[in-house]
C-alpha cells in the first residue's frame, strides 16, 4: 500500500523520486521566468509598456520637471583655469563670472591665473617694427591733425633726437661708459676724440645750445659760457664736469630738444630766417635745425656702432633734406678752403648772379638727386651750360664724407673731366665737418 503523498519543499533543488536534493541546473534568462507580481495596490494603474518613445517622453518630463541644481563652489573652482585660457562653453563662462561676483577667494584666484597667461606667449623681439612708428603717427594725425604743426624744416631734428633716445632709453651703466671715437676732418687731414657715450649726448646737448640761446632760451652751459664755437664750448662742458658724464645727462639734452621744436612750432613762419651764430660762421634757423639732425643722426651713428647695434639712416625725405644743405654749403666752404690757400685758385671773376663754372654733383640712392655746385664764387649762379665736371656718390657715403667719416681719396666716386675742381669739391665737402 501506499501511503499519503509527501509534500516535497518547494527550494528550487530537482529532488529525485527517492527524495535526496541534486545541484540546481542553469537558470533561464530574465525573459523566460513568469513575470513578478505587481507590487502596487490593485487601485493603482499599471505603468506603460517601456518603449522607446515611453522612454523619451518620460525622460523629458522629468527634465522640465526638476530644474537642474547650478555648479558648486568646488565645481566653479575647477574651472577657473579654462576661464582664464578661455576655453569654457559659452554657459560655463557665464557661471563662472557670476561666481567671481560673490565669491572673492575665487576672484583673486582668478586675476593671478590670467596674469599668469600672459607669460605663455612666445617670446617676441624687443626692437620695434620699423614701420610702427609712421603707422601710429598717421594713426594719431588722422584721427586729430595737429592744431600747432611742426615746421618741415624742424621736423628731421623732431625724428633724429627722438630715434637717438630711443636707442639710449634701455642703456645701463655700462653702455653709458662705452668708448666712442668722435672724427671730423680740418685742413688737410682727419681728426678724432675719445669720449664716451654719455660724452657725446653731452657735445650735443652743448652744441644745440647755439640754436636755444639764438631763440632767447636758456643757455645749458650757463652764464660761464666761453665764446667761441662748438669746438670750444664742448670742451669746457667735459672738463668742467667734477665727475664723468653719466646717463644724467640725457634728461636735460631731451628737454631741451622738446623746447627747441615747442619754441619754433608757436613762433610762426617769420623764425626760420633767423641767425644763429656759430662761432665762425653762422645759418639760418632753418638750415641750423637741418644741420642739427644731421649731426644728430652721425653721432647716434657713432654710439650704435660703439655698442654694436644697428642703426637705421632716415628717412629718403628728411636725408634729402640734409644732402641740399650740404650741397649749398659747399660753395662758401670751396672759397674758405681757397682763401686758406688749400684748394686751386678761381678760373675767373664772376659778377654775382651772373653763370660761372660749375661741377654736376650725382647723389645716388635714398635722398638722392643732382646739385649744379657754383666753383669760382659763392654768388655766381651755376649753369648747366658751364659745367667743366661731374661727380657721382651714394648718398650715406656722401654724408660720411660730409661728416669727416671717411678722407675724400677714399670716397669712392665716379668723376668725370675736371679733376683740380673735383678734388677741391671733395675736399670742401670733407671741411663741412666739425667736431
Amino acid at each position: 500500500m501506499t501511503g499519503p503523498a509527501e509534500e516535497v519543499p518547494d527550494d528550487g533543488y530537482e529532488r529525485p523520486v527517492g527524495g535526496a536534493a541534486r545541484i540546481p541546473g542553469p537558470r533561464g534568462a530574465a525573459d523566460d521566468l513568469d513575470p513578478l507580481p505587481d507590487p502596487r495596490p490593485a487601485s493603482q494603474p499599471a505603468a506603460a509598456p517601456e518603449t522607446a518613445a515611453g522612454i523619451a517622453a518620460e525622460t523629458a518630463a522629468e527634465s522640465a520637471a526638476a530644474p537642474e541644481p547650478p555648479p558648486t563652489h568646488a565645481v566653479l573652482k575647477s574651472l577657473l583655469g579654462a576661464w582664464a585660457l578661455a576655453a569654457c562653453s559659452a554657459a560655463e563662462t557665464q557661471a563662472v563670472e557670476d561666481h567671481l561676483t560673490e565669491c572673492a577667494p575665487c576672484a583673486e584666484e582668478a586675476l593671478r591665473l590670467r596674469d599668469a597667461v600672459g607669460l605663455l606667449h612666445p617670446e617676441e623681439s624687443l626692437d620695434l617694427k620699423p614701420l610702427l612708428r609712421s603707422r601710429v603717427l598717421e594713426d594719431c594725425l588722422g584721427k586729430r591733425p595737429a592744431r600747432i604743426p611742426v615746421p618741415a624744416w624742424a621736423t628731421p631734428y623732431d625724428t633724429e633726437t627722438a630715434r637717438l633716445d630711443a636707442l639710449l632709453r634701455d642703456f645701463g651703466d655700462s653702455e653709458w661708459h662705452t668708448p666712442v671715437r668722435l672724427k671730423w676732418f680740418e685742413e688737410e687731414r682727419r681728426l678724432s676724440r675719445r669720449t664716451t657715450v654719455a660724452g657725446v649726448i653731452g657735445h650735443l646737448l652743448t652744441v644745440d645750445g647755439l640754436v636755444a640761446t639764438a631763440l632767447g632760451l636758456d643757455d645749458p652751459l650757463g652764464p660761464q659760457a666761453p665764446q667761441g664755437g662748438t669746438t670750444e664750448r664742448t670742451e669746457f662742458f667735459w672738463d668742467s664736469a667734477r665727475h664723468p658724464t653719466t646717463r644724467q645727462v640725457r634728461e636735460p639734452w631731451r628737454e631741451q630738444g622738446h623746447t627747441l621744436v615747442r619754441t619754433v612750432s608757436f613762433a610762426g613762419h617769420g623764425v626760420a630766417e633767423l641767425a644763429v651764430d656759430y662761432g665762425g660762421f653762422a645759418l639760418p634757423l632753418g638750415d641750423a635745425f637741418l644741420e642739427r639732425a644731421f649731426e644728430c643722426w652721425v653721432h647716434a651713428w657713432d654710439i650704435a656702432d660703439a655698442v654694436d647695434y644697428p642703426y637705421e639712416p632716415p628717412s629718403g625725405a628728411h636725408l634729402h633734406r640734409m644732402i641740399d644743405l650740404a650741397a649749398r654749403l659747399l660753395p662758401g666752404a670751396l672759397a674758405e678752403r681757397r682763401r686758406a690757400g688749400l684748394a686751386g685758385p678761381a678760373h675767373g671773376l664772376v659778377a654775382a648772379g651772373a653763370p660761372g663754372r660749375t661741377l654736376h654733383l650725382e647723389i645716388e640712392g635714398a635722398g638722392g638727386g643732382g646739385w649744379d655746385i657754383a666753383l669760382d664764387s659763392p654768388a655766381a649762379k651755376p649753369s648747366s651750360e658751364h659745367t667743366v665736371a661731374e661727380i657721382a656718390l651714394d648718398g650715406l657715403e656722401f654724408c660720411q664724407l660730409a661728416a669727416g667719416h671717411i678722407s675724400p681719396e677714399d670716397a669712392a666716386a665716379g668723376q668725370h673731366s675736371d679733376r683740380e675742381a673735383i678734388r677741391d669739391v671733395l675736399f670742401a665737402a670733407a671741411s663741412l665737418s666739425r667736431l
